[in-house]
C-alpha cells in the first residue's frame, strides 16, 4: 500500500499510521494528528487494478469525536469539493477536523484520483458550462424553477464563465461514468471496504452519492452511525426536468430509481424481489406552489427496517433546484418507516444557497448546522 502525506514521517509515526490503515481498523487514535491518503478496495483485472478508491484523510491532533465522517461527492465532482472552496477558503474537511472529527474524503471509484479506465468501467461524460451554470451556480440567469431567483452566495457571484471562482470550479470537474447502476455498484463495494477499515462512521453524501448512502445503510447498518444527505439524488422513482414558465417542470417517462431512492435493490418488508412489486403513485397535488408533486409508494407501503436504525438528516438549500423536491425523498423514507429530519437551511436563517453549498461564501455556516446535528445525534459507541 502506497501512502502520501503532507508531513515528514518519523519512524514512530509511520508505525502508528500502518496500524491505523490496516491492523487496527477503526482505532482512530493511532493516527491522531496525521494527514495523508491511501487507497481501499480494488482487484486485478487483466493485469490492471480496478475498483479502487482514493481516500484523503485529516485526523485532528486532539480528537474529541471518535466517530469519523466520510465525505462523498456527486456527479462530475471530486473530493476537492470538501478540501477547499473555489475562492481559496478551507473547506468542510478542515472545518470538521478542527471540530475534533477524523475526516475521510474520497474520489468516487472509477473517477479522478481513483483512476478513470473506460475499458473496465464503460463510457464517460461531463456536463458543459451551461449545464453547470443552470443547475449549480447561476440559476437566476435561466429561471427554470421558482427558487432560482434567490441565489446570493456564490463567491464573487453570479457563478458564470469569467467569474474566477466559477472558472476554478469548472477546472475541477472530472468525467463521470454514464452507467448509473454500475456507478452505484462500484462505489458501494469501495465504500464498504473503507468502512471496514476505519470502522462505523457518519456518511456525508452530496447529490449523486446520496444513493450510495441509502444502499450502504440498507446493507450494513452496523457500519453507519448516521447519514447526512446533502441534497441527495432524487426524488423517488422519476427525475423531473425544469423548463421554466408556469408549468415549470415535467417528469420523464423512465423510472430512474426503480427501488424508490436507489437503482440497486433495497431490503423491504414485506420482501420485494422485483422493483415492479413496489407500487407507486403520484400525489394528486403538490404540497406547495414551489414544490413538485411527489411519487410515493401506494398504500400499504413497504418498510425499510435497516435504514430505520440509522439517524438521518436531509439538508436542502433555499435557491437550489432540490428545494422543489427533497421533501419527496424525506416523505418516501417516512412512509417506509425511516424517521428523518428534513432541514431546509432557510429555517436556520441561512439564505441564498444553491446546490454546491459547500463551495459558497457561507459554507462554514452550513457546516456548523450539520456539525450541531451530528454532535447532538451521534453516539460514540
Amino acid at each position: 500500500m502506497l501512502h502520501g502525506s503532507t508531513r515528514r514521517f518519523r519512524p514512530s509515526f509511520l508505525r502508528m499510521l500502518l496500524l491505523f490503515c490496516g491492523a487496527v481498523a477503526g482505532d482512530i487514535g493511532h493516527a491522531a494528528g496525521s494527514r495523508g491518503y491511501f487507497y481501499v478496495g480494488g482487484h486485478y483485472e487483466q493485469d490492471r487494478m480496478v475498483g479502487q478508491m482514493f481516500v484523503q484523510y485529516d485526523t485532528p491532533e486532539k480528537p474529541t469525536h471518535r466517530v469519523p465522517i466520510i465525505m462523498i461527492h456527486g456527479t462530475d465532482q471530486t473530493g476537492t469539493n470538501f478540501i477547499e472552496t473555489p475562492d481559496g477558503r478551507p473547506g468542510w474537511m478542515a472545518y470538521f477536523a478542527t471540530k475534533g472529527y477524523p475526516v475521510f474524503v474520497v474520489d468516487q471509484a472509477g473517477r479522478a484520483r481513483s483512476g478513470q479506465f473506460p475499458d473496465a468501467y464503460g463510457k464517460y461524460a461531463r456536463f458543459d458550462t451551461k449545464t453547470d451554470e443552470k443547475l449549480f451556480t447561476a440559476p437566476e440567469k435561466y429561471r427554470l424553477w421558482p427558487q432560482a431567483v434567490l441565489p446570493t452566495q456564490w463567491p464573487s457571484g453570479p457563478g458564470v464563465v469569467g467569474n474566477p471562482a466559477f472558472d476554478q470550479f469548472m477546472s475541477s470537474q472530472a468525467e463521470s461514468l454514464v452507467d448509473n447502476v454500475a456507478t452505484e455498484a462500484l462505489n458501494e463495494q469501495a465504500l464498504l471496504a473503507l468502512l471496514e477499515r476505519v470502522g462505523p462512521a457518519v456518511l456525508l453524501t452530496h447529490s449523486q452519492s446520496g444513493v450510495f448512502g441509502w444502499k450502504i445503510g440498507n446493507d450494513r447498518p452496523d457500519l453507519v452511525r448516521a447519514i447526512v444527505a446533502v441534497e441527495p439524488n432524487g426524488p423517488p422513482f422519476y427525475d423531473p426536468s425544469f423548463v421554466g414558465g408556469s408549468d415549470w417542470y415535467k417528469y420523464g417517462a423512465k423510472v430512474e430509481r426503480p427501488w424508490g431512492i436507489t437503482r440497486l435493490p433495497l431490503t423491504f418488508e414485506p420482501l420485494a424481489t422485483d422493483p415492479a412489486q413496489i407500487g407507486r403513485e403520484e400525489q394528486s397535488k403538490p404540497e406547495g406552489q414551489e414544490m413538485v408533486k411527489c411519487w410515493l409508494q401506494t398504500n400499504p407501503p413497504r418498510r425499510l427496517p435497516s435504514l430505520a436504525k440509522i439517524p438521518i438528516i436531509i439538508v436542502t438549500a433555499e435557491a437550489s433546484f432540490r428545494a422543489t423536491y427533497d421533501h419527496c425523498t424525506s416523505e418516501f423514507l417516512e412512509q417506509a418507516g425511516v424517521h428523518n429530519t428534513h432541514l431546509r437551511l432557510a429555517e436556520k436563517g441561512i439564505h441564498g444557497n444553491e446546490h454546491m453549498m459547500m463551495l459558497e461564501k457561507n459554507s462554514d455556516d452550513i457546516a456548523r448546522v450539520i456539525a450541531d446535528w451530528i454532535g447532538n445525534t451521534v453516539k460514540a459507541h
